[in-house]
């Protein structure tokens, strides 16, 4: 099993740069930071653009995995969007991979101005925003018109360090997001399920993503892929319990995970208050020797 690690980007650069190259000599496989234009109750908190922070922790590391967990088209447009991603691929050196993900209702769906998209809506359009990236960072020159958008004449060049393009992690648990998953993802990613709220438990936690799972396999086969090429990601603290409260908690969560075939599991780095509180000390002391909680099973 990777194991990973999500950095919130409010943190000034001085200190955000030391996290992140922290994460790497700690051994995290990936590190990965949120999408938002505003976030919940850190609204009027230091907040920074995932875009840049990724940037500059792809000059900062040389070998962790970075990525967006994950970015939405709540305030995105494919062309612009995929001009970034190629930067940020070539920043790391094929490090980069693109977490993404349907978005949700809050302050992102409406800085632009729109109102917030129906359930409906934003499932067709995170659908066609996954289509479109693809095509766009396959393609050396694309015309596009579809419902939700469009592209004349659009240019990816160089593309990416990784071909045929960066991979895609999808996220959702809903039929769509798993169809989109199966079709053009090399990586799922669940945080569990967000309308039935957080999960306290470890093992009501993994008998959840077991069954996500379970659909998601099923996803697979009806597009005609096979369920093993397809990896999964577990995003811990956000509808799923954060295992960190010692190191045989957080080697018993994951040992569990990986029996179920879950290949990645991301905690978050701890901050001082909620949301995703917890002991800067014990963090560090847990992955000390992040070889050993690698589960064996």
């Amino acid at each position: 099993m990777r194991l990973g690690v999500l950095v919130l980007p409010e943190l000034h650069w001085p200190e955000a740069g030391a996290r992140w190259a922290r994460a790497e000599e700690l051994g995290f496989d990936h590190a990965w930071t949120y999408d938002h234009l505003a976030w919940r109750t850190l609204r009027d908190s230091d907040w920074f653009g995932a875009v840049p922070v990724l940037a500059a922790a792809a000059v900062t590391t040389s070998r962790m995995r970075l990525g967006t967990l994950v970015a939405s088209p709540n305030f995105r447009h494919p062309v612009s969007f995929a001009r970034e991603l190629v930067t940020l691929d070539d920043l790391s050196g094929g490090r980069f991979t693109l977490g993404v993900g349907a978005g949700g209702t809050g302050w992102d769906a409406t800085a632009l101005g729109q109102e917030p998209w129906s359930r409906a809506e934003r499932s067709g359009r995170f659908v066609e925003f996954v289509e479109l990236l693809d095509r766009l960072l396959r393609e050396q020159a694309l015309s596009y018109d579809g419902r939700w958008y469009a592209a004349v004449e659009a240019r990816a060049v160089p593309g990416c360090v990784q071909q045929p393009r960066l991979p895609f992690a999808v996220a959702g648990a809903g039929p769509r997001a798993m169809t989109l998953a199966a079709s053009l993802g090399q990586v799922w990613v669940t945080i569990g399920n967000r309308d039935a709220g957080p999960v306290t438990g470890i093992e009501e936690a993994v008998r959840l993503v077991r069954a996500q799972m379970d659909r998601l396999d099923e996803a697979c086969r009806r597009a005609g892929r096979d369920p093993a090429t397809l990896e999964r990601l577990v995003l811990t603290g956000a509808g799923l319990p954060e295992p960190l409260s010692s190191a045989g908690a957080f080697d018993d969560a994951a040992g569990r995970f990986a029996e179920i075939g879950v290949t990645d599991l991301v905690v978050h780095w701890p901050r001082p208050a909620e949301p995703y509180r917890g002991d800067a000390s014990r963090f560090e002391a847990i992955f000390s020797d992040i070889d050993a909680r690698r589960p064996s099973r």
